[in-house]
């Protein structure tokens, strides 16, 4: 198994709350377990037990079909937040009924207390590797006014669609990869410098990230086809990618104390 150690340098509109998909959480979750940390392996372990991050990464959005009015109405904005093109988090908030940030924050506290009942510390694991899962899907940070790209109707080959399902899931199916294959592809190709670029634990900085990234991923033309595919690869290549690492450097940081300065990467093995 590999690792590194990654270590710490972490408006509401009504959005969908699914982000990625089952493939792609899984593809960040497989990435992240590759550069996990020992502590951060141990206490993953201590709380999942034998439950993998990509296994754990789709729990949030299955238990969307509970309905109890927890998982109905309460948690749906979690999933997602807003913010314009020229304005950063900081100059917007949070709603009232929160956003991704907010219950990152709860639930990554509620992970790392020793003395939570394990149940909720399991729960509040399983968001935590969901939540940053979503936040490197840039339309979960999304434009005010069009519900993440969910109101911006395109046609995919001819098939009728928009914008956010294009994104959650339609380019990763028209791979026709497994989450491994995929996650495989990336840890093999990651460069120097994409590892210490892309492994900051700081939230703030995938937020702003995703806010330049999610303006190309809107189309001139709606007809999208073979050169929209193209056009896009790298980019849905780099945001996978970014979500795996963020995910490890995340979770090294909140099980590692203290926390390094600055990400490092350390020999893999």
């Amino acid at each position: 198994m590999r690792f590194a150690a990654i270590a710490a340098v972490a408006l509401a509109v009504s959005q969908p709350a699914f982000a990625w998909g089952l493939t792609g959480h899984r593809i960040t979750g497989a990435v992240a377990d590759e550069y996990l940390s020992p502590k951060a392996r141990a206490g993953v372990k201590d709380i999942l037990g034998t439950e993998s991050l990509a296994e754990a990464s789709n729990w949030p959005d299955f238990m969307r079909s509970d309905p109890d009015p927890f998982w109905q109405k309460e948690s749906v904005p979690w999933h997602y937040v807003t913010i314009p093109a020229d304005k950063a988090y900081a100059d917007v908030g949070h709603p009232p009924e929160g956003d991704s940030i907010t219950a990152l924050t709860k639930y990554a506290a509620i992970a790392r207390d020793a003395k939570a009942p394990l149940a909720e510390r399991q729960k509040a694991l399983r968001f935590v590797i969901h939540i940053v899962g979503d936040l490197s899907q840039p339309l979960h940070v999304g434009r005010p006014g069009d519900r993440g790209g969910n109101d911006v109707k395109v046609s995919f080959f001819g098939e009728q669609t928009n914008l956010h399902t294009l994104w959650d899931s339609t380019l990763i199916a028209h791979n026709q990869l497994s989450y491994t294959e995929w996650a495989g592809w990336l840890t093999s190709r990651f460069t120097t410098d994409e590892l210490r670029d892309w492994s900051s634990p700081d939230p703030q900085q995938w937020l702003a990230d995703s806010v330049l990234e999610r303006e190309a991923m809107y189309p001139a033309n709606p007809d999208l086809r073979y050169s929209y595919v193209f056009e896009q690869q790298a980019r849905l290549n780099r945001q996978l990618g970014k979500g795996g690492l963020r995910l490890a450097s995340y979770l090294n940081a909140l099980f590692d104390t203290p926390v390094a300065a600055a990400p490092q990467k350390k020999g893999r093995k």
